[in-house]
């Protein structure tokens, strides 16, 4: 009998594939661990000494002269480029993991069904990890409100997902220090907030196309993956190669815009034109930056620049906000869904939101 017994469980355990996985497992997540310390160490060693290394270069390997508009760009350049895509690579691998636990079906899940109070702070909240590009906006809502998603809380998630995310978060940091990436932050969820819950109490379903109505509300047949840290962080590692595989550009042109803004746009210069002093210059920012077409990584180092040149962080951040949720090519996607009465009613709450995040700004600091 003993004999049987020991055979039964030698058996038992050389035919259990679960132990065999879950040790490998364990053992891929020592690999990333032990790969990601030394990682991080040389990571912050490099980014202390970026200050040192962009004045080595621009005064000691190029041997040009101090307090020149030259000098002065391209150590601006040279500054802000490693240490933006530095800082981008860290937070975005972060937030990438993160994200992984809110699939788009997992995020209507969350959404569906909460009173439009609560449901308006849980989809400002989600858009800063879930920030879909503006393709994906179009089959975004349809899922949302086929799944019984209030319109005004799918209107917060659409502000606050392009608006409030990873990578405007960390330009502003990485450029302006956190307490401008704060304030950003706040602002730009209470925009979303409020704004989603101005257009709900308006009831404006009716504004929806038509055929978005007659689609049937259900589930789209997405199973929901147990996922293990290992792939988790495969999920960051991927979201790094391809969210900085394609803002890097941006963020090297807009840096070179800056740094040229820096170097050459006299003090003081941008205060006549978008200072606190010219009430306009809020509005007119507002209205410049709607038709222009660029993202977080491509706008934010120009607005560093321009604060840089004496112009109100107020209206500079009333012009950055406009560019990032209320961009004309936006527009064009969600007419497809959207009439438009309801995409008026969208850019004008949203851009009534803009005005008076510019003024308040504007007074207070």
């Amino acid at each position: 009998m003993k004999i049987i017994n020991n055979t039964k469980c030698c058996n038992t355990v050389s035919n259990n594939p679960d132990a065999g996985n879950a040790s490998e497992k364990n053992n891929g997540m020592r690999r990333y661990i032990l790969y990601a310390l030394p990682v991080l160490v040389i990571w912050w060693l490099i980014y202390q000494r970026l200050s040192d290394f962009s004045r080595a270069v621009t005064y000691s390997l190029l041997n040009l002269p101090e307090e020149n508009h030259l000098s002065s760009a391209i150590e601006f350049f040279l500054f802000e480029t490693p240490k933006v895509l530095m800082l981008l690579i860290l937070v975005v691998f972060g937030v990438g993991v993160i994200r992984s636990f809110f699939t788009p079906e997992k995020t209507r899940k969350i959404l569906a069904g909460k009173k439009e109070a609560i449901g308006n702070i849980l989809a400002s909240l989600l858009g800063i990890v879930t920030p879909f590009c503006s393709c994906s906006a179009v089959p975004l809502f349809i899922g949302f409100v086929t799944t019984g998603v209030p319109l005004g809380v799918t209107f917060s998630f659409l502000i606050s997902a392009p608006m409030v995310n990873e990578i405007a978060l960390v330009l502003l940091y990485g450029l302006f220090g956190w307490k401008i990436a704060a304030i950003y932050l706040g602002t730009g969820l209470l925009i979303a907030m409020i704004a989603g819950w101005v257009i709900g109490k308006l009831r404006m379903e009716r504004h929806l196309e038509d055929w978005v109505l007659q689609i049937q509300a259900g589930g789209n047949g997405i199973v929901e993956e147990n996922l293990n840290w290992t792939t988790r962080i495969r999920y960051g590692i991927d979201a790094v190669k391809e969210i900085v595989g394609k803002v890097w550009i941006y963020v090297i042109l807009g840096i070179a815009v800056g740094a040229g803004i820096h170097g050459y746009v006299p003090e003081g210069f941008m205060a006549s034109i978008m200072g606190k002093g010219a009430w306009w210059s809020v509005p007119i920012a507002v209205l410049i930056g709607i038709p222009m077409y660029s993202n977080a990584a491509g706008i934010i180092p120009v607005v560093h620049a321009l604060i840089e040149k004496g112009a109100a962080l107020g209206t500079v951040l009333a012009f950055m906000m406009s560019v990032i949720a209320l961009s004309l090519p936006e527009m064009v996607i969600l007419r497809k869904v959207l009439k438009p009465a309801l995409i008026a009613t969208f850019a004008g709450v949203v851009g009534f939101g803009i005005l008076i995040v510019g003024y308040l700004f504007n007074m207070i600091i």
